[in-house]
């Protein structure tokens, strides 16, 4: 039995005793029990409590700007794709999206109860008990202690990567959290960070068996990828050549094998986030922070269509006639569409030459998807006049025939389901690894580690030529009388043929560093679209040389809203340096006056 599904009880024991809005002032319920858990197996229980809150989505409080997934400040914010289908009505999420957000706004006040409230204070309460524990061996002592400081440096580099500096260091040893100031030296979060993940990879396993808990290299890997934030290319690279050379890891044959259920936890995976169903009220064992994610209309309808991929995401996968990427000319001319077009009229799919990764990752009209049916364009999207002729990012969702069985059966989000959150991959390391080499000049490192990606992404087409180019209800879900049963067998598809033009080639070689580091940059993005991470890379490359592809963040990210004018009904706002951080929340200032401060480029905001 994995640790996840040990957590259940601890769910409303531990979980519900121990968060409140004050945490800072006061002892958390439950701490004077402390004696309870003076041996091995308590330490796991308070170990398992701290893991059930990383998903940030255990309490339903803080479930939507918690969610580790950060589809809306890591891809929402981006060029990557619209977090609300509807902008009639804004509110804080649409605020993200547009580079308005206040220090009122609930969903920065999630992501902090959940880093702080629930994950940092529980890492920490682990280790005072632990530090007590006389009723336990060294070795496991030594592993708890590593484990529960990987969890802390976890939820402290999720929180940097949304506050920044401005964050409170609190170890074990803090008597009064709230006499700590978020007011910090340059560099020193990213040590506090470092150090625990150092500690974690020195005490780790290689392996784990039980799914879900992490292991040196996971701690590497994490660690890594702190100090990329940083672009401290020297202190990455050893711990990057370490993990690619335990041979403990590989890329997946195919590409999408990273977001079908059946194969959680594979050879690729390096650190999950695990999740589960139906076996805990409205499946609170799962992610429910992106529960707002699934297609909203037409015959699968769920909710709510939020996070659905840009008209920018969709041209990035335009390659030329070797299969590359246009990396100046790719918005030049939008990928062919069917915005405004209704589904019961005549619309031609487009002919471009893909790369195959555009229809695992973003579904649009007339390509079959997944095992649902035919995407019918306007009648599947909630609100296309704003949300644009896409539907929601399907990296996180599921296959029909797994619908109630790996998909909860309870609640009003229908979509939440058991795929968990590659949260640390193979593919991560070998793309960062290129980064590096890119970064120092290593043309052919950085040519071999980004044309293994590509590679893979190649081995696996979306199959199914849509036969028909109007598509009313009736055609639902293969043509005209079909049935589920007709999945890749028959209807209005040739099965037989991809579902688009697909093509992807190899680099053959790299002029200088600059090419190579914009290659590296570019296939970051089309591998890792929609995963919650394209706006923290944009504001990382920004601080190099020649940034992205010799653009700024802000041209790249202006340029899109501008671009997708043509789309985004409402676009057309502004993206500078000021917005490249999120607030510290104005209630945790007010609990604690005088000791949290506001980042400067908020203080003169309303």
């Amino acid at each position: 039995m994995d640790l996840y599904k040990r957590l259940l009880l601890l769910l409303f024991i531990i979980v519900f005793n121990s968060c409140s809005d004050d945490f800072l002032t006061k002892v958390p319920p439950g701490t004077d029990s402390e004696n309870y858990f003076m041996d091995a197996k308590g330490i796991d229980a308070l170990l398992i409590g701290t893991y059930a809150m990383v998903q940030g989505s255990s309490l339903w409080e803080t479930a939507w700007g918690a969610s580790i997934q950060n589809w809306t400040f890591g891809s929402g914010a981006s060029d990557d794709a619209y977090i609300k289908p509807d902008f009639t009505s804004s509110g804080d999420v649409s605020d993200i999206e547009i580079w308005d957000v206040r220090e009122t706004s609930t969903y920065c006040e999630d992501k902090w109860k959940w880093a702080f409230g629930l994950g940092i204070f529980r890492a920490n309460d682990v280790l005072r008990v632990l530090a007590k524990t006389t009723d336990i061996t060294h070795e496991e002592a030594i592993e708890f202690e590593a484990e529960a400081r990987f969890l802390r440096a976890l939820f402290y580099f999720e929180a940097w990567l949304v506050f920044g500096d401005y964050i409170p260091l609190l170890d074990e040893n803090v008597k009064d959290p709230s006499t700590v100031s978020n007011v910090n030296e340059e560099g020193k979060v990213l040590s506090f960070i470092v150090n625990d993940l150092k500690f974690a990879w020195e005490n780790l396993p290689d392996s784990q068996e039980e799914v879900g808990r992490p292991t040196k290299y996971a701690a590497m890997a994490l660690a890594a990828r702190a100090y990329l934030e940083e672009l401290e290319y020297a202190q990455a690279k050893p711990l990057l050549d370490e993990i690619i050379a335990s041979g403990k890891y590989a890329l997946m044959p195919n590409f999408f094998d990273n977001f079908r259920i059946e194969k959680n936890n594979n050879m690729e995976s390096i650190f999950e986030i695990q999740a589960t169903v139906n076996d805990v009220y409205e499946s609170l064992n799962a992610e429910m922070g992106i529960g707002l994610n699934w297609p909203h209309g037409g015959d699968i309808g769920m909710c709510c269509g939020f996070h659905q991929t840009s008209q920018n995401l969709a041209n990035a996968y335009k390659v030329d006639e070797n299969g590359l990427p246009l990396f100046d000319s790719f918005n030049d001319v939008d990928l062919k569409n069917d915005q405004g077009i209704r589904s019961n009229e005549p619309f031609t799919m487009a002919s471009d030459s893909l790369d195959p990764r555009i229809d695992w990752t973003i579904s649009r009209r007339g390509i079959p998807f997944l095992d649902w049916g035919i995407n019918r364009g306007y009648d599947w999207i909630r609100h296309q006049r704003d949300g644009g002729p896409y539907l929601p990012a399907i990296k996180t969702f599921f296959y029909k025939y797994q619908r109630y069985t790996l998909s909860t059966t309870s609640g009003w989000m229908t979509g939440v389901n058991a795929n968990n959150y590659r949260y640390l991959r193979y593919a991560h390391v070998l793309l960062w690894r290129a980064e590096v080499a890119a970064a120092e000049g290593d043309l052919a490192t950085a040519l071999d580690l980004v044309n293994q990606v590509r590679q893979r992404a190649g081995n696996e087409v979306v199959m199914g030529k849509v036969l028909i180019d109007s598509l009313p209800q009736t055609v639902y879900p293969w043509g005209e009388g079909t049935t589920d049963d007709d999945y890749q067998t028959g209807g209005d598809v040739d099965w037989d043929q991809p579902a688009a033009n697909y093509k992807i080639g190899l680099y053959t070689s790299f002029a200088n560093a600059e090419e190579a580091m914009r290659a590296v940059q570019w296939e970051q993005r089309l591998e890792f679209a929609t995963e919650g991470r394209r706006f923290f890379d944009l504001r990382r490359w920004d601080d190099l040389p020649n940034r992205i592809g010799g653009k700024s963040m802000a041209e790249v990210l202006n340029d899109f809203a501008t671009g997708d004018l043509r789309i985004r009904s409402f676009m057309g706002v502004t993206f500078t340096d000021d917005d490249k951080y999120m607030p510290v929340p104005k209630d945790q200032i007010d609990m604690q006056p005088g000791v949290l401060q506001q980042r400067p480029e908020y203080i003169a905001k309303d």
